[in-house]
C-alpha cells in the first residue's frame, strides 16, 4: 500500500511539474504576442498605412485633387505641395496657407533624408505623416495614418494554439565564405542579402533547412519562410522568423510559435520580402500566426 502511494505521489508531482512547465512557456507566448500586437497598433504602425506612391524624376505635384501627380486621400488638401526628386535628393516645398511640420516646427520648403539613412525626415498634418523610402533605386512617399480605419478597428490575429513541439533544435552550419542570396520582393525586384550559414532542424523524422539573413555580430538573425500551410490557414507570401545567433556548438532554437506575418499582410502599401526558394518548406507549420483579413 505505502508503494502504491508512493508511486501515485510520484506521478501527480511530474504530471503537475509538467503542466507548470507548459502553462509557463503558454504565458510566456502569450506575452510575446501581446507585444507584437502592440507593436502594430502603435499610432504609426504598419496598421496606420495609408499610401505608396512613387516619384518621378523632377517635380510631382502633391495633393487630394485628381490632377495631382501624387493623389493623397480625399479628405486631405487638394493641393498640398511639390516634390522634387533630383539626381538622389528629395525636397518638398508647401503649398501656402497649408499647414505642414517637421518636429513640431511649421516647414515651407525642405531636403527631405529618406530611409536610407539613420534619422529620414518624417513631415506632418494633421493625422498624417510621411517619409521618403528607397526600393531598388526608386523613390516613394511612404504615407501614414495615425486615425486610419485598420488601426482603430484592429482586433487581433488568430494564431494556432501554443505548442512547445514546435520550439525545435536546430543545428548551424556555416557557408565558408558566407554566401550573398537573392530575396525577391512584392515590388518585383531582387536584393541580395548576407547569409552565414544553413540552420538544419527534423520535424517528423525529416531534415529541413533554412537560410537566415545576418552576419555573426548580430544577436539574432532574421529568417523570410512559406511552408505547406501558405495560401491556406497562413499568409500565402510566407511568415517572418527571428531566430537568435547560435551558441559556440553551433545550437539554437527554431520557435515556430512566434512565426509572424509580414506587414503585407495587412496593407497593401508595404514593401514586403517575399521567402527565397530555398525556404519554402515542404512540411506543413502548424504553429504561430494564421491568415489575416483578406490581404
Amino acid at each position: 500500500m505505502r508503494s502504491l502511494l508512493c508511486f501515485l505521489f510520484v506521478f501527480f508531482a511530474c504530471t503537475n511539474f509538467g503542466l507548470v512547465e507548459e502553462t509557463e512557456y503558454t504565458e510566456k507566448m502569450n506575452r510575446w504576442h501581446a507585444k507584437r500586437l502592440a507593436s502594430l497598433q502603435k499610432p504609426t504602425g504598419w496598421l496606420s498605412l495609408a499610401g505608396l506612391f512613387w516619384l518621378a524624376e523632377g517635380e510631382n505635384t502633391v495633393g487630394s485633387h485628381a490632377t495631382s501627380d501624387v493623389i493623397f486621400p480625399a479628405d486631405m488638401p487638394a493641393h498640398f505641395g511639390l516634390m522634387t526628386l533630383q539626381d538622389g535628393v528629395v525636397s518638398f516645398q508647401a503649398i501656402k496657407g497649408v499647414d505642414v511640420f517637421f518636429r513640431g516646427q511649421a516647414v515651407e520648403d525642405i531636403v527631405l533624408q529618406t530611409d536610407a539613412t539613420d534619422d529620414p525626415t518624417v513631415l506632418t498634418s494633421g493625422t498624417y505623416q510621411w517619409y521618403v523610402i528607397v526600393r531598388g533605386g526608386k523613390y516613394g512617399i511612404r504615407l501614414k495614418n495615425t486615425a486610419h480605419p485598420n488601426r482603430l478597428t484592429f482586433k487581433g490575429i488568430d494564431r494556432f494554439k501554443v505548442d512547445e513541439a514546435w520550439r525545435i533544435k536546430a543545428k548551424f552550419e556555416a557557408y565558408d565564405p558566407p554566401q550573398k542570396i537573392e530575396i525577391p520582393n512584392v515590388l518585383g525586384t531582387v536584393s541580395e542579402e548576407m547569409c552565414v550559414g544553413a540552420l538544419r532542424f527534423e520535424v517528423g523524422e525529416k531534415i529541413y533547412s533554412l537560410d537566415p539573413l545576418g552576419s555573426f555580430d548580430d544577436e539574432a538573425w532574421f529568417v523570410i519562410f512559406s511552408d505547406e500551410t501558405s495560401g491556406n490557414e497562413t499568409y500565402g507570401a510566407g511568415r517572418f522568423l527571428s531566430v537568435s545567433r547560435p551558441d559556440s556548438l553551433g545550437t539554437t532554437f527554431i520557435d515556430f510559435n512566434k512565426a509572424y506575418n509580414p506587414p503585407c499582410a495587412f496593407t497593401e502599401f508595404a514593401t514586403c520580402p517575399l521567402p527565397p526558394e530555398q525556404n519554402k518548406l515542404s512540411v506543413r507549420i502548424l504553429a504561430g500566426e494564421e491568415a489575416y483579413g483578406h490581404h
